[in-house]
């Protein structure tokens, strides 16, 4: 089809060129005959002269409006390469087109921030942020979908305006669960919650992709640079499954702080400001758990040995400590996560290196030509050398010990440690890269580990 336009495009240049050259031709002929022959004593110089001149300057000027309507015509083409180049490497599912005459101009994608609300009217805070950062109201639409039912939540969602669109859950039934998980009941209304907020989203909005923000989440100030740059990587990597923007051991001092671009895989999914497309989500729908869907998730029939993305320093900061877990992990671990403050260009930042293949062979000979060292070496502070090193661990219990002693988290979920990949745990210490590790040959995960 764009061949075929393409060569529309120069016809009708070619066309309208030669029309005008048979015209001044025909002019040129008649001029001859009606101001006398040009042997004629005179017809240099008199009037049949002047009239010749003037031709000859009409159809030099139909050339220069044929060249540079050539020129212009090239410039049109070769932009609509560089777009047709753009809508290939993007799969075309994801972009739209509009059609102006003849010409087919691509449509920026847009990525809706899908915000899941309750009962917190704190949630100003979390959308305080996200206007105060988003770069484009058109590129990333806010959606709020609010279940509970709970009035004043809903007077400050409803005060934004058109800033952002608000959905309600219809159904805040109770849910008939097991005896054994009458306590559990917010569990269950969560993960209907989410199933309707999302086919919301891909259903009733024919959104092609999404970034889930929890309503007790603060966003740093890249955090749209972030996804932005990921979401092109997250499409063109079958073997990745989510973008997150969070870091379950990016504490203060667990991290690099001179190295807010570095990113990793993780085999762990992260949660807590995460992207995934359309295709996940009909993957996922038919089979979705009643409650608990975070560690459902996590599970090897969910995951297929898919990984996500998660930066060094954290683009997402939970200030939710009431909520369904009762604040577990809040005031030991998650209070003191560290949120990215520098922004990072990643749009313009070469993120080949997380390609699978590579990034696998990158990690594995960093990790393992590490030197092996005990926790009594990393806590003594006697090591020499910038690091990084590695302690090893070789059954659940002996991998709980190092992070417990480490200050890293310590469960397993499906026997993946949280943030790991590879079964490797990288993080912060004293200063130098550190990483717990099993033994050099790790083939696969044990689900048992948990």
């Amino acid at each position: 089809m764009l061949c075929k336009r393409n060569s529309l495009i120069i016809c009708g240049a070619f066309l309208f060129v030669a029309w005008n050259a048979v015209l001044i031709f025909f002019l040129l002929g008649r001029s001859t005959l009606g101001n006398g022959r040009p042997e004629e004593p005179g017809y240099e110089n008199g009037q049949g002269g002047k009239e010749k001149g003037h031709i000859i300057k009409e159809l030099m000027r139909v050339i220069n409006a044929f060249e540079t309507e050539l020129e212009s015509q090239n410039k049109i083409l070769v932009q609509i390469q560089k777009h047709k180049s753009l809508w290939d490497e993007q799969g075309g599912s994801h972009i739209d087109t509009k059609r102006n005459s003849d010409i087919v101009e691509p449509v920026h994608v847009v990525i809706p921030i899908l915000v899941m609300a309750c009962n917190r009217v704190t949630v100003k805070r979390c959308l305080d942020k996200l206007l105060e950062y988003r770069p484009s109201a058109e590129s990333f639409p806010i959606i709020v979908s609010q279940d509970c039912g709970h009035a004043e939540t809903a007077n400050v969602i409803a005060s934004y305006g058109s800033q952002l669109t608000h959905i309600k859950q219809p159904d805040l039934s109770d849910i008939a669960v097991p005896v054994a998980h009458r306590k559990f009941q917010g569990y269950y209304k969560i993960s209907r919650h989410y199933r309707w907020a999302m086919n919301q989203v891909f259903n009733s909005f024919s959104y092609s992709s999404v970034i889930i923000v929890e309503d007790d989440l603060e966003v740093a100030p890249d955090f749209f640079e972030y996804f932005t740059a990921l979401y092109p990587v997250l499409k063109s990597d079958t073997s990745l499954w989510c973008v997150s923007a969070w870091n379950d051991n990016g504490r203060e001092g667990y991290v690099d702080p001179g190295k807010p671009s570095l990113l990793y895989r993780t085999d762990f999914f992260p949660g807590l400001g995460w992207m995934l497309l359309k295709d996940l989500w009909l993957e996922l729908e038919p089979k979705w758990p009643a409650s608990f869907w975070d560690d459902w998730m996590r599970h090897p029939d969910q995951r297929k040995d898919r990984s996500c993305i998660r930066p060094e320093i954290s683009r997402t900061l939970t200030f939710g400590r009431k909520g369904v877990s009762l604040g577990q992990f809040y005031d030991k671990y998650l209070r003191f996560i560290k949120l990215n403050t520098e922004s990072v260009p990643f749009t313009k930042t070469d993120l080949s290196y997380l390609e699978k293949k590579k990034y696998d062979e990158d990690f594995v000979k960093e990790v393992y030509s590490a030197p092996v060292v005990t926790v009594e070496d990393l806590q003594s502070g006697k090591l020499s050398g910038p690091g990084p090193f590695q302690v090893q661990y070789s059954s659940p219990e002996s991998f709980k010990t190092l992070a417990r002693n480490l200050g890293v988290m310590d469960d397993l979920k499906s026997g993946v440690p949280r943030a790991g990949y590879r079964g490797v745990v990288s993080f912060f210490s004293r200063g130098r890269r550190v990483y717990i590790a099993p033994p050099d040959g790790w083939e696969k995960y044990n689900p048992s580990w948990s």
